[in-house]
């Protein structure tokens, strides 16, 4: 059995993870998802969403437990576990990234979508930053495009009238982790082959950057946890699991 502690990405909360949730738990783990500040129920303003606060969110839910977390990270999401795990290593068993930023310290998610590897990126090409404080808006119609390409109508339609506008703070910020400490907790990563937000040229290179060996591919977009939620569930209690050469 295995505790997850899952991270939605932008735009999303929660509710993302719901169907994920449902089929851990019949198999015998315990998984939590969380709101991050200003994204699904949560009401923080958006002047007080930061990348801070995000990551102060999931230390919460990672000392909710005696029990370290295998830690999933979203999209988004991969930005906020990988310093939440730098700060908290000590509750975190492991790192798995579903089509998720993964950044080194010093870099923001922003910084990702610029590389070269990001051209083609949907929700880049899309979004519309407005307010002050900022916060970007992606259209129901781009969304459908953009992240539920492969997604059933009903389930597009459920998914998009959930969303809510992104605060900007979480995807400029850079984290500030020590990379030693980082590199000793286990990292693992599902590769969508058909997502239009985080493309998988950028993923790949991701992926080899960071030296990450355990590597599952989803022929699917970049709503998985819709789209292929039963692969998506197969994908995380495989990769929860550790290997020969991870101490148990």
């Amino acid at each position: 059995m295995a505790r997850f502690v899952l991270v939605h990405g932008a735009f999303g909360g929660a509710w993302c993870w719901g169907p994920v949730i449902e089929r851990l738990e019949a198999a015998g783990h315990v998984a939590e998802a969380l709101d991050l500040p200003g994204c699904g129920h949560d009401r923080t303003a958006v002047a007080d969403v930061t990348l801070e606060s995000c990551v102060a969110r999931v230390r919460e839910a990672l000392a909710n437990d005696a029990e370290p977390a295998v830690l999933v990270g979203l999209s988004m999401g991969g930005v906020i576990i990988t310093q939440a795990a730098g700060d908290v290593p000590q509750r975190v068993a492991s790192l798995i990234f579903v089509s998720a930023f993964m950044p080194v310290s010093g870099q923001s998610l922003v910084d990702l979508t610029q590389l070269p590897e990001g051209e083609g990126n949907m929700i880049k090409e899309n979004m519309v930053v407005e307010g002050d404080p900022p916060v970007a808006v992606l259209s129901d119609e781009a969304a459908s495009e953009a992240i539920f390409n492969d997604c059933t109508p009903e389930q597009t339609a459920w998914a998009v009238v959930r969303r809510r506008p992104q605060p900007l703070a979480p995807l400029t910020t850079p984290i500030s982790v020590d990379e030693r400490v980082l590199s000793a907790i286990p990292r693992s990563y599902v590769l969508t082959r058909h997502d239009r937000s985080l493309v998988p040229a950028l993923q790949r290179r991701m992926i080899e950057e960071h030296g990450v060996e355990r590597v599952i591919e989803l022929d699917t977009d970049h709503a998985p946890y819709l789209s292929a939620t039963d692969e998506l569930v197969a994908a995380l209690v495989e990769l929860a699991e550790p290997t020969d050469a991870e101490p148990v």
